[in-house]
């Protein structure tokens, strides 16, 4: 028997049952993930509930898909706008409750070297990516809970492994945490919390202008000071290989959203997805590997700053006390040098 059959056949045979009758809130579906996904669970036939940012990103999503869709305005940092939301919901869904909540919404900028940045820069990440997850996932807990359904969070590589500097790897290890501890909270109750670590994929989280454009912003507004110590060759070397990363990223954002449907529909949703070849063989190892390593591997990848430390070296031919006490070299003979 060919074996993508029996795949498919196990596939299906697998999924949770009266999906057309069940109820899917989705926050940030303007535009990336969380559009594509609404539209793919459409075509499941389900109940989707779709929150965009935007009256225009809410009008073209309805006018794209068909009635199993409805949208309402969501800006989730704020509480007066997730409690409108949450008894929209409520009267959508009543004593049937909600099946799945996803937690889509998210910005990545500002994001740079941390000594670039501001604590406004990391409050308007943090804000987005993880309060206001958090205040959406409180609000809707209740209906989950009714319904025994699942959460599933958007995650990210970076929040396995901070890659940059900035809120948003700072906002998704919160998310990761957040997301571990309501998970053993709710088992007993039955619900089911799901991570979506994606690698690097091409969507508008970086806004419209790209980050040359922010980059440079934050380079011009640095005190000529800090400027200095990392110098003009820093932020020349920085930016490309930050432009060539992105340029890398794949555009096949479906492999995210078909893990976030799998999540949503599976009978066994898995607790971590993690889409993309370059966070099974790149991100997650990094992770996994001794913190010095990962360290040794990822520093490699800055350019180094004007005004810099020199690493130790051998004064005339012996380290000096200080230096072989911290680098545990005592007893150890140096070229040149007594112990």
């Amino acid at each position: 028997m060919d074996l993508s059959f029996m795949y498919r056949w196990f596939k299906n045979c697998n999924l949770v049952r009266n999906l057309s009758e069940k109820y899917v809130f989705i926050t940030g579906c303007d535009s990336g993930f969380g559009n594509l996904l609404a539209r793919q669970l459409v075509d499941r036939n389900m109940r989707v509930l779709a929150a965009c940012l935007t009256e225009e990103g809410a009008q073209k999503l309805l006018k794209d898909t068909s009635c199993r869709l409805q949208t309402t305005l969501l800006d989730v940092t704020k509480s007066e706008s997730i409690q409108a939301a949450a008894q929209w919901v409520r009267d959508q869904v009543g004593e049937q409750g909600l099946w799945a909540l996803v937690n889509n919404a998210g910005v990545g900028l500002p994001a740079g070297p941390n000594e670039w940045l501001t604590k406004e820069d990391y409050v308007k990440v943090i804000n987005v990516n993880l309060v206001g997850l958090i205040d959406v996932t409180l609000h809707m807990l209740p209906m989950v809970k009714k319904a025994r359904g699942r959460v599933i969070n958007m995650s990210s590589s970076g929040g396995r492994v901070a890659i940059v500097g900035g809120g948003y790897c700072v906002s998704k290890f919160g998310v990761e945490a957040f997301s571990d501890s309501i998970r053993r909270e709710l088992h007993y109750f039955g619900v089911k919390v799901s991570i979506i670590e994606p690698g690097n994929y091409r969507t508008s989280i970086l806004g419209n202008k790209g980050m040359e454009f922010h980059l440079q912003k934050l380079w011009e507004r640095l005190p000529q000071e800090t400027r200095d110590s990392y110098g003009d060759e820093y932020f020349r070397i920085y930016t490309q290989k930050i432009k060539n990363t992105m340029q890398l990223a794949s555009p096949k954002i479906s492999d995210v959203t078909n893990s976030m449907e799998h999540a949503v529909v599976s009978r066994s949703p898995r607790i971590r997805y993690n889409p993309g070849l370059d966070a099974k063989l790149l991100y997650l190892p990094l992770a996994k590997l001794p913190t010095p390593v990962t360290d040794f591997i990822l520093s490699r990848y800055l350019p180094r700053p004007a005004d810099r430390s020199e690493p130790a070296r051998l004064q005339g031919g012996q380290w000096s006390a200080e230096e072989r006490v911290g680098k545990g070299t005592v007893g150890i003979r140096h070229p040149g040098g007594l112990d």
